[in-house]
């Protein structure tokens, strides 16, 4: 590691024109450079960590300074996890978990009982979305115009209870009975005109691949060669992982569960069903919201609470496994147990969203084992947290948090984990700096 008398070493030239990672798909460029520039490196300690400091020399003349960590994040020094974890908006960022601790090991020490399902909890589950949503209906045809939002919040947030309960049918934690969770999850979906099936063949690999690059189908971080490709594309991702973030993921509905070619053929069948209740929903649904309350109806009444449902499903699974400290690996160089333990984070939320959602957020034991019903996941929290609680990543929704994700963790690096685009590229990066200028910091 360098030391504070390496600012005085003498500069090293070498070109950033590197060959990807071996593994690594042959879409990732060289990170914290553009590729064919030169750049001027330097390695030197600053605040108690290892930095190296690369100066990319663009081929139209221009200097463009970026700073980046030697090494990765030191989660075995406690002083550096607290830096951290102020600097990040949590509350703890645990321990590297030891790389012969198997997910098996973890799961072994949780009670039988949390894998328990109870008809009359799932079914209460039900009831709790179904009255909440109405209620919120009813809110949104009764508030003033001012008073609208407020009612759109409630709604959106008890509409997103509908698709917990149809994910709890995806995992087989719903029901004994396969039929009942298949035609309970598919319904739950439908408000959202989110097919069922699709999804659920996605997210298993989700679970299967968490934080694995290229194969997890939730969050990527961007390739540096996406950066690169066209202005336009990367003036769209830019906005994409900055601004709009927290509604991403009606691109991901868009782009992985209506496209046919991104199933294999054993699962076609049950996807085509599925997308025809999607569109059947659409082509009778929508008509007569429109044909009883007009467009205008169409847009209080559904459009926008489904805007707020995304809000959360965005917001919900960028915190789930996006951090700073929080590494995707190549398939040579994963580890299960340290991916699904070390690269989930625990959000707590005002207790309101969490009742309205079925406690999604306890996410920790939904990722040790996705059969735990979502009723469970609290029992189960407190016992992985008795047991691996030093390994835990743990902190409350806030500002920082979310500042932090929206302004940092962009570009993968292997080495960094994350590059912000502001540093790969300062003179598009006016919303990143937007966002850290008006963006509040309380944690």
């Amino acid at each position: 590691m360098a030391t504070a008398s390496a600012l005085s070493a003498p500069l090293q030239l070498l070109s950033s024109r590197r060959a990807p990672a071996k593994g690594l798909s042959p879409r990732r460029a060289a990170a914290g450079a553009l590729s064919g520039s030169l750049i001027v490196k330097r390695d030197f300690l600053h605040n108690g960590r290892s930095h190296r400091q690369l100066l990319p020399l663009k081929q139209r003349g221009k200097l463009q300074a970026a700073v980046l960590p030697a090494t990765p994040p030191l989660l075995d020094d406690e002083g550096k996890r607290k830096q951290m974890s102020e600097e990040y908006g949590f509350k703890q960022i645990g321990e590297q978990l030891p790389d012969n601790v198997t997910l098996k090991d973890v799961m072994d020490t949780l009670p039988k009982e949390v894998f328990e399902i109870n008809d009359v909890k799932a079914w209460g589950s039900v009831l709790i979305s179904v009255t909440s949503y109405a209620f919120g209906l009813f809110l949104i045809s009764k508030a003033p115009w001012y008073l609208l939002p407020l009612a759109w919040a409630w709604a959106g947030t008890a509409v997103t209870g509908f698709f917990v309960i149809g994910h709890d049918c995806a995992h087989k934690s719903f029901s004994r009975n396969k039929l009942v969770e298949d035609i309970v999850g598919t319904l739950a979906f439908l408000p959202l005109i989110y097919p069922y099936e699709p999804w659920r063949f996605k997210h298993d690999r989700h679970h299967a691949k968490t934080n694995m690059l290229v194969e997890d189908t939730a969050w990527q971080p961007v390739w540096q060669k996406e950066i690169e490709s066209s202005s336009f594309l990367r003036k769209a991702i830019i906005f994409g992982y900055g601004p709009i973030r927290p509604w991403m993921s009606i691109a991901h509905w868009l782009m992985w569960h209506f496209d046919l070619k991104k199933f294999r053929s054993n699962e076609l069948p049950r996807v085509k069903i599925s997308l025809a209740c999607v569109f059947a929903f659409m082509a009778i649904g929508w008509p007569l919201i429109i044909l009883q309350t007009g467009i205008a109806g169409w847009f209080k009444f559904w459009f926008m609470p489904w805007m707020v449902y995304h809000f959360w499903m965005s917001t919900f699974t960028m915190v789930h496994h996006t951090a700073p400290h929080i590494p995707f690996k190549s398939s040579e160089e994963w580890n299960a147990a340290q991916a699904q333990l070390n690269g989930t984070v625990h959000c707590n939320y005002p207790r309101w969203i969490e009742i309205l959602c079925h406690d999604i957020n306890v996410h920790v034991p939904h990722h040790i084992s996705p059969r735990i019903p979502s009723y469970n996941l609290r029992a189960a929290h407190d016992s992985i947290k008795k047991n691996w609680g030093k390994y835990m990543n743990d902190a409350d929704w806030n500002w920082r948090l979310m500042k932090t994700i929206l302004t940092a963790c962009h570009v993968y690096d292997k080495e960094r984990y994350y590059v912000s685009f502001d540093e790969v590229v300062p003179e598009e990066s006016q919303p990143i700096r937007f966002l850290k200028k008006f963006m509040p910091d309380h944690a």
